[in-house]
């Protein structure tokens, strides 16, 4: 494949964006295009609003308005909000062009003259104080197949089953609220039917590389059987059906919202001044399609659009459909109509500075619902803000230019002549790396023979950066995005480990030379987070590249195929680099804050409205919490206890002594990980033996909602051997 076509799911234009919906399909939308960008990849990433359908009839009349305006009004608020939230789109359309009108009935009318559409009389319900046909959404009543009361006339959204409306037991009409009639109308149905078989092979080819959920709720559609599908609907607003005796009748928005990802690609393409550029994407067998959604709409991109595709002939079909889960809001799903989440543009409202917006991104994509439903809290929000991306990446970034500032006159500093050769040790450096497969194998067997010009802290930094953008790379092409964002910031925390422990407050004076190379490498190493973070950070990236004078790379489109990636561990900035004054890149988020947020939601939250009262047996006294010691403690090596999946072996500095801990955390942390971290371990437990080896205290982690578990860690950088309380 030599390009890559993304699209991210039409959002539909009768209410405005909120953060599930960022968390399902936008954000890592985009996080994978950048990173191809910066890859050097060809991309093209395609998105716009879904203006069709009855739910913008019935927002139009329940804003006592139309659905013109109905659809000017979400679709340029959610477009001004992806622009703020930092969306990479090449374009961003509607359905409601010219040329998706175009596009839908010239499918249209090749479904009709291939013979695939069929006239049919069918029921339907009519309300006779309206005098209309009801559309799906227009009838509710209780679903055939669970009995939930409040069931639309095309879908349950308790059990998700599909159905003909006049299905609905008890049926209402949303426009009078009187039961309806059934009466008898045309339309003409899509033979769904006769693509079964190819759509089952489509399927089973992409078994072994798409997600389980895709595969499975695809697989169950298609075990029903496909059945003929009305495509069409009784209705004025939407695509008018291009044939004679259609009337009053529009293509029903599951035949033709999809097709609004070609519909867009015409526009950027007609915008180009190239209006048959888009056929060198959709028509191109060197194309590579990935389609971004939530689980709601897997159906729509794994058989009904591949299906349209099919039918049409010459195009390509979705690669992979990285379909996630739901991201759910303090416990509870979003809802607009409980007023229940945080609609983007309320936050962006509240926090409107740059910074914050990538915040913003690096909290949802750490906890983006790629397995099963994740949730989303204020009070992650301000950790992972402050204790992250302040306390560690941004940290980094303040040291190194502040220490720059202070003893380099702001400049990369300019390589002594012991050191001169340093450029080109390095790239044999990364050449010796670029022979081993991991960190470690690499570390233990070239880092003597490079020591004339690197210290073993030096060498470690630069594997740190050569193997952990290489890890990146592939959590990224493997759509496993908090992979990416965790190793990433892993990154920093080498880097940070890298500048403690080369302290070069002390060899400023003790040795001025090793300092200045010292200080070179973090230079460059601030450069190569500022590519490494583009994905997810882009304006925080852009603000370091011009901090450090360098050219803004965030993968944003239209930006020349250079593969950035394969080459980020190589020094990049020259010595004598002007280093512009330090900058702070994450403001720290106070608890009044978030207790503000908090209060807009009632004054409480779903995650503090299922706390229990400790059961009488849990409660302890005072003096026997004070028995428990414990202490900060500084991880010096790590390494996997064999035969055993679950164990670390780790050697902590506790300040007055080194202990060894075995750990169960080796299914959530890599060694390479843990080194350098700051734990928190019980210093007075008694030793206990495992797998043969002695383990001398416990590390304290927390469960996560997600099964996984998360380190207990101090907010702000301390020494070893503090104490806890």
């Amino acid at each position: 494949m030599t390009q890559t076509l993304i699209t991210a799911a039409l959002p539909y234009v009768n209410s405005f964006l909120h953060l599930g919906h960022l968390a399902g399909a936008y954000l890592p939308a985009d996080m994978y295009a950048r990173f191809l960008r910066l890859s050097g990849r060809n991309v093209l990433f395609v998105c716009g609003s879904d203006e069709h359908g009855v739910a913008i009839t019935i927002s139009a009349e329940k804003e006592h308005t139309t659905p013109d305006k109905i659809i000017d009004k979400y679709h340029f608020a959610n477009k001004l909000a992806f622009e703020k939230f930092g969306m990479s789109f090449d374009i961003f359309s509607r359905t409601s062009l010219p040329e998706h009108y175009d596009t839908a009935q010239e499918f249209f009318l090749d479904w009709l003259d291939k013979g695939l559409l069929v006239e049919k009389e069918e029921n339907q319900f009519y309300d006779e104080t309206a005098e209309m046909f009801l559309p799906d959404r227009y009838v509710e009543g209780t679903c055939p197949n669970c009995g939930n009361e409040r069931a639309r006339g095309d879908q349950c959204d308790n059990c998700s089953a599909n159905y003909n409306q006049t299905d609905l037991i008890n049926p209402k009409s949303v426009v009078s609220g009187k039961t309806p009639v059934v009466r008898s109308t045309k339309h003409w149905y899509f033979k769904m039917g006769d693509f079964q078989q190819r759509l089952e092979e489509y399927i089973e080819s992409n078994a072994s590389k798409w997600k389980d959920n895709v595969l499975q709720q695809s697989r169950s559609w298609l075990k029903q059987g496909l059945a003929d599908r009305a495509a069409t609907r009784d209705m004025t607003w939407g695509i008018p059906v291009p044939v004679e005796g259609a009337k009053g009748k529009v293509i029903y928005v599951w035949f033709e919202a999809v097709l609004g990802y070609i519909s867009a690609t015409k526009e950027w393409a007609k915008l180009r001044h190239t209006p048959d550029a888009w056929k060198s994407w959709w028509q191109n067998s060197d194309t590579e399609y990935i389609a971004f959604l939530g689980k709601d709409n897997i159906v729509f991109h794994t058989l009904i659009f591949p299906m349209l595709l099919m039918a049409k002939d010459k195009y390509i079909l979705p690669t992979n459909v990285p379909a996630n889960e739901f991201m759910n809001f303090e416990g509870k799903k979003f809802s607009k109509s409980m007023n229940w989440g945080i609609f983007l543009h309320d936050f962006q409202r509240d926090f409107p500075s740059p910074g914050q917006t990538d915040s913003l991104r690096y909290t949802i994509a750490m906890n983006l619902p790629e397995t099963k439903d994740s949730d989303f809290t204020w009070q992650d929000f301000q950790a992972r803000n402050n204790n992250e991306l302040a306390a560690i990446f941004g940290n980094f970034v303040n040291r190194v230019v502040q220490f720059l500032q202070k003893n380099f006159d702001g400049k990369v500093p300019v390589l002594p002549e012991r050191f001169a050769k340093v450029n080109d040790a390095w790239k044999l450096l990364l050449e010796d790396f670029s022979r081993e497969e991991t960190r470690e194998q690499a570390l233990e067997k070239y880092e003597d023979k490079h020591l004339r010009y690197f210290s073993p802290n030096d060498v470690a930094l630069i594997a740190a950066l050569h193997f952990g953008a290489k890890k990146v790379a592939e959590h990224y092409t493997r759509f496993r995005f908090r992979d990416a964002v965790t190793e990433t910031m892993n990154i920093a925390r080498a880097a940070n480990k890298y500048f403690n422990d080369t302290a070069p407050w002390k060899s400023v004076k003790a040795d001025p030379d090793e300092c200045a190379k010292t200080l070179y490498l973090c230079s460059q190493t601030i450069s190569a987070l500022s590519l490494l973070f583009a994905p997810i950070l882009p304006n925080t990236c852009a603000t370091i590249s011009g901090m450090i004078g360098a050219q803004s790379v965030t993968g944003e489109p239209n930006a020349p195929q250079i593969d950035r990636w394969s080459t980020v561990a190589l020094p990049t900035l020259t010595e004598g680099t002007p280093i512009a004054a330090p900058e702070v890149l994450f403001t720290k988020i106070e608890d009044s804050t978030i207790t503000e947020q908090v209060a807009k939601m009632g004054g409480t939250t779903a995650v503090a409205e299922v706390k229990t009262p400790a059961e009488p047996s849990d409660i302890i006294a005072i003096d026997d919490f004070k028995k428990i010691k414990l202490r900060t403690a500084i991880v010096i090596s790590a390494e996997r206890v064999p035969k055993s999946e679950k164990l670390l072996k780790l050697q902590v500095n506790l300040g007055t002594e080194t202990r060894q801990i075995l750990a169960g955390i080796a299914k959530f942390y890599t060694p390479e990980e843990m080194v350098g971290k700051t734990v928190v371990v019980v210093a007075n437990l008694a030793p206990a033996k495992l797998m043969g080896m002695e383990s001398q205290g416990m590390l304290l982690a927390a469960n996560t909602p997600e099964g996984t578990l998360a380190l207990v860690t101090p907010e702000s950088v301390v020494g070893a051997g503090s104490e806890v309380r």
